[in-house]
């Protein structure tokens, strides 16, 4: 079966808006860099996400999706990304979507997760 990965229109809007959100608090000193980062892990994501160990997103998250699922991309020592997503399974075209729903970090979700994932 093929994948492919796929993202809400709010979900684009969202890594859109994180290139100023990083360079304006100045997480990164030029904005070329918060293009690069972001950049790299959303092209993690649509590279990886299929491969990753996934987990069933608690009912927290269920806003974003029935059988939610999320999976996490490190990016560096300080911030863990989670990727919240249903899975599609076509079998007529023998495609298998993975359908990102909501991406948030450790920052502002850590507390809603289990620890021992």
């Amino acid at each position: 079966m093929q994948t492919q990965v796929k993202t809400t229109p709010a979900v684009s809007k969202y890594f859109n808006n994180l290139i100023d959100i990083l360079y304006e608090n100045d997480y990164f000193g030029f904005e070329e860099d918060a293009i690069r980062y972001v950049t790299d892990l959303f092209e993690d994501i649509k590279k990886n996400l299929p491969t990753k160990t996934r987990k069933s997103a608690p009912d927290y998250f269920m806003k974003f999706g029935k059988d939610l699922y999320y999976a996490k991309f490190k990016t560096n020592k300080h911030t863990m990304w989670y990727v919240f997503f249903t899975i599609h399974n076509d079998n007529v075209s023998n495609m298998q979507t993975y359908f990102i729903r909501y991406v948030s970090n450790n920052h502002m979700i850590s507390q809603y997760l289990n620890h021992f994932y």
